[in-house]
């Protein structure tokens, strides 16, 4: 059956992140533990089942957007030859082909992955502080940068997406929004969101869309752009450069959400905030037809809860960040 992808809300999915890895050379607090575990290699999802779910999430689900994640997609080995197949569906029914980043290894896959027909990349940059950015990720700022710079060189549409965190790098709002507006990309500051593996959330850390608004207010006068199905809601200065806020705890975007998440072990999550998904690696090793897939992902998704406005608080599930794919 080849109908729109629906929840009980009525809610239609037209986005599907889809994480490659579950490992990052990272270690950002709200994503990766400090010594994390790694799935066995034998529990992701190899690149032709990645292929088959992508094809029945187009053909047969009508999404028409996909995003590459992780951990760190660029990690992967196959990570051009993936990108390579997925934009086939470009003539089934896909409209855009993107990647999340965190632009380490960019610069070596900028050219590849342009000429793989992938059509944006969002990079995660916490701060544009070398030594702070080390302090926040245990990883150096330069390579990021190279990375950002091979993206632009090639044509591929960079947005910038930073996690903000009270007492962390709360000071870093106008030096990366200056920072953003000299290289040309657009900013997204993320409110602290619930999720991380050291259940080190707590609400007092979060720095909300008001308090980012306040701070930016201080040096330039803003204007609200208006808001579309994207989680951001965009702001303009009067210089004409854009910038985004995603505020998931202080204003949740749960009713105008699109999008459903397939973990690397093939795992559908129909919210960012699910404490369960649905497995669909048994039935891909178990040589399930289509229609089997199709029907456990509709099930996942038709349960779907309204999301975070519903169940606001620390969420308790057995995925982590680094394998679910922001």
């Amino acid at each position: 059956m080849n109908s729109e992808l629906k929840d009980q809300h009525g809610r239609v999915k037209r986005k599907l992140r889809l994480s490659l890895t579950d490992r990052c050379q990272f270690r950002c607090q709200y994503c990766m533990p400090e010594t994390p575990k790694w799935l066995p290699r034998d529990s992701i999802l190899r690149q032709e089942e990645i292929v088959r779910i992508a094809t029945l999430a187009v053909t047969q689900l009508r999404i028409t957007h996909i995003r590459l994640t992780g951990g760190e997609p660029l990690l992967r080995k196959d990570v051009v030859e993936i990108t390579a197949e997925l934009a086939k569906l470009k003539s089934q029914g896909l409209e855009k082909l993107s990647m999340t980043s965190n632009a380490a290894r960019l610069d070596d896959f900028a050219v590849p992955l342009k000429a793989a027909g992938l059509d944006d990349i969002n990079i995660s940059l916490d701060a544009i502080d070398a030594d702070l950015f080390q302090t926040l990720t245990k990883a150096p700022l330069q390579p990021v940068l190279n990375g950002i710079a091979a993206a632009k060189k090639v044509g591929l549409p960079v947005k910038v997406n930073a996690v903000l965190m009270k007492g962390q790098n709360q000071d870093q709002i106008l030096p990366m929004l200056e920072w953003a507006a000299a290289e040309g990309v657009e900013l997204r500051f993320i409110e602290f969101m619930p999720l991380d593996s050291g259940h080190q959330w707590d609400e007092s850390l979060v720095v909300t869309e008001t308090e980012i608004l306040n701070a930016v207010s201080e040096k330039y006068d803003i204007k609200v752009l208006p808001k579309g199905h994207e989680p951001a809601t965009r702001y303009q200065l009067e210089s004409g450069q854009t910038f985004g806020i995603i505020p998931t705890i202080s204003h949740a975007f749960c009713g105008s959400c699109d999008r459903i998440r397939i973990t690397a072990k093939g795992t559908v999550f129909a919210c960012l905030f699910s404490q369960t998904g649905t497995e669909l690696l048994p039935l891909l090793r178990e040589n399930a037809d289509d229609e089997a897939l199709a029907k456990a992902i509709r099930g996942d998704i038709w349960n779907k809860h309204r999301g975070y406005i519903d169940h606001p608080g620390y969420v308790e599930r057995p995925v982590t960040m680094h394998a679910m794919g922001g």
